[in-house]
């Protein structure tokens, strides 16, 4: 179940990444030339990455800016920063020296708070301790007039409580930008119980006039981008501790199967293992849902100083601190991998997109493939869809005539199990029901010849339980493709406790033979891919069930906000609600833990027989687009 492959990677989600080059936040066309409304003047207490990212965006909107740092020492150099950032852009043809002088009129830079007196905004980007942030905007309340609105760039603490430090709580709130500043589109405009409406409309405004998409937001832990992505990472580094998977596999799984820009590892490394810790802490004080705990691998990389990219490793080894490339490990070992099987004639059981499109591949890459369906008529209806299929990659200049015709050659529809009887590997991709692929591999067992490896493409049952239908449960293991086979690039490689290691190596090398990126993992629900993709997607449904957010504004942030190529009601439309209620309540059946259990709107919705696009109506109304 996953999303399409980006065209592009952006930046990864939270404020709180690995620093970034603020040359890029000054790449600007201009500044405007009237008074902008609301909030003509901001101060920026902070002028870290973050803060002088800001800076530079809200000057290029023609507001006049107040950065204030800690000390003298502190501001020369943030406004040094701002002055080589803008020189850089100049150089690079983004600015005109005309505009930088502009745009670096509009910015001052000094180390006295009571400057912020004379701003209709102050936002705050200091370090993210509580006592920091309220004793900070205790001050500002007793400088600043009445009417000014206070802005915490907070990511993860509670805005309530920095606001109950002031007398002025109705107009205080969260203004949670992402980095790098430039790129990031998402503001996530948080608000309290007891933020003005006014204010938060004044603060949504404000962000559209710098050209940003603002999210409204509830005072939660995470708020609505963290709060889904950190209980993801969180558990990606528990599947990652237990050893169940390699970080690489981890990683590649989640890229290749749902297309996200980077794997959930190597996210951690670069928003800092730290950082990470914190915000889990935060969501779990609030939640008490355990799997907000922070695994305890991150207690342990932060107790090494190993925070990631910016000490030069965390989970990977980097070449040097804040270096993003990763470089082996001194002693690394690999592991010995058995000899694998020849394999040259494949089976596939199945007439549906995901059989045809498995009989596809192994074409292309020169096997010979039976493909069995239930009868003579259905197999050759496959074919045909096969033949459809390669015809569209001839169209599009993927395959030329003499290729499509080579594969479509080298398949064969048959109507009866007992033609598989001489090929050495055979993939079934039929119905989801385990009493169905149990009878399947009983059947099998009887028909293929001894050596021959069985494989399931299961997503979510055991495949252990298909193995032990059979008197060879070493030669069973699962190979899950993703949709569409013939063009997405990842398979999740299921050995059992039970499955031989050459047959683990027979699939990884058949994997290679046919271009698909193998990622080997154990035999528990949901293996990679659907073990961190699925919570996530409930996450979110419990977001909105809570009226936390709107379908929207949830998808929106996500995709915005963690460069992801679909928001998680786009996507459960998309995969359809009934079978992502079957693998949730797999996922709770498999780990019994309540944080799993299926929202309840799910499930209303599936009772409903509202299924995503399938039906016409999901999360979303289709009929209506």
């Amino acid at each position: 179940m996953q999303a399409p492959d980006p065209s592009s990677i952006p930046a990864a989600a939270a404020n709180t990444t690995a620093a970034t080059d603020t040359a890029a936040a000054a790449d600007a066309t201009g500044t405007a030339a009237a008074t902008p409304h609301p909030f003509p003047t901001v101060a920026i207490v902070g002028l870290g990455t973050m803060g002088a990212g800001i800076a530079v965006a809200i000057a290029r909107s023609g507001r006049r800016v107040i950065g204030i740092e800690a000390d003298g020492a502190s501001a020369a150099r943030a406004l040094a920063r701002i002055e080589a950032a803008t020189a850089h852009a100049v150089d690079r043809e983004r600015l005109t020296a005309e505009e930088r002088s502009s745009l670096l009129a509009l910015i001052g830079v000094g180390d006295r708070l009571d400057a912020a007196a004379g701003a209709d905004l102050v936002i705050e980007e200091i370090p993210e301790q509580l006592e920091l942030k309220r004793e900070l905007f205790a001050e500002l309340d007793r400088i600043c007039p009445p009417q000014t609105v206070l802005a915490t760039g907070t990511t993860s603490l509670s805005v309530t409580r920095i606001a109950a430090a002031t007398a002025r709580p109705e107009r205080v709130l969260g203004l949670h930008f992402f980095n790098p500043v430039h790129a990031m589109k998402l503001v996530e405009v948080v608000r309290t119980v007891l933020t003005s409406s006014q204010v938060s409309d004044e603060a949504a405004e404000f962000a559209r006039s710098l050209g940003k998409e603002p999210v409204a937001a509830g005072d939660r832990a995470g708020f609505v981008v963290n709060g889904l992505l950190f209980a993801y990472l969180n558990q990606a580094a528990a599947m990652y501790e237990s050893k169940y998977a390699t970080r690489e596999d981890i990683d590649a799984a989640m890229r290749l199967g749902c297309g996200l820009p980077m794997g959930p590892l190597a996210l951690l490394d670069l928003i800092g293992v730290d950082t990470a810790r914190t915000v889990l802490e935060a969501m779990y004080q609030q939640s008490r849902d355990r799997l907000h705990a922070p695994a305890p691998i991150l207690g342990q990389l932060v107790a090494a100083g190993l925070l990631g990219r910016k000490t030069g490793r965390g989970f990977y080894s980097y070449e040097a601190p804040g270096s993003s490339k990763v470089v082996a490990e001194v002693g690394a070992a690999t592991a010995a991998k058995a000899a694998g099987r020849q394999v040259r004639q494949v089976g596939v059981c199945g007439s549906g997109t995901m059989a045809t499109g498995i009989a596809e591949v192994f074409a292309k890459a020169g096997y010979q493939v039976t493909l069995v369906a239930r009868s003579q008529e259905k197999a050759d209806r496959a074919k045909a869809q096969l033949a459809r299929s390669l015809a569209r990659s001839v169209e599009k200049g993927r395959l030329t005539e003499e290729q499509r015709e080579a594969a479509l050659a080298l398949v064969t529809p048959a109507g009866q199990l007992t033609e598989l009887a001489g090929v050495d590997l055979v993939l079934e991709a039929v119905a989801e029901d385990l009493a169905v692929k149990r009878e399947l591999f009983a059947t099998l067992d009887k028909i293929c010849k001894p050596g021959a490896v069985l494989a399931t493409t299961t997503s979510s049952l055991p495949v252990i339980s298909c193995a032990t239908a059979t008197e060879r449960p070493r030669d069973v293991i699962g190979m899950h493709f993703f949709n569409p086979a013939p063009a997405m690039k990842l398979v999740e490689v299921v050995s059992t406790v039970l499955t031989a290691p050459e047959v683990t190596a027979t699939v990884l090398e058949v994997c290679a033979k046919v271009r698909k990126h193998p990622v080997e993992c154990g035999d528990r629900a949901g293996f990679i891919v659907n073990a961190l993709l699925f919570p996530y997607l409930n996450d979110a449904v419990r977001m909105l069930e809570e009226h936390y957010a709107t379908v929207d504004d949830i998808d929106t942030a996500m995709k915005l906000g963690c460069g992801y190529p679909m928001g998680p009601f786009e996507l459960l439309d998309v995969v359809g609600l009934d079978v992502s209620l079957t693998i949730e309540r797999v996922l709770h059946q498999e780990f019994r833990e309540p944080g799993l259990a299926a929202a309840p709107l799910l499930e209303h919705l599936v009772a409903a027989g509202c299924l995503g696009r399938k039906t016409g109506r999901g999360f979303r109304d289709h009929a209506r687009r």
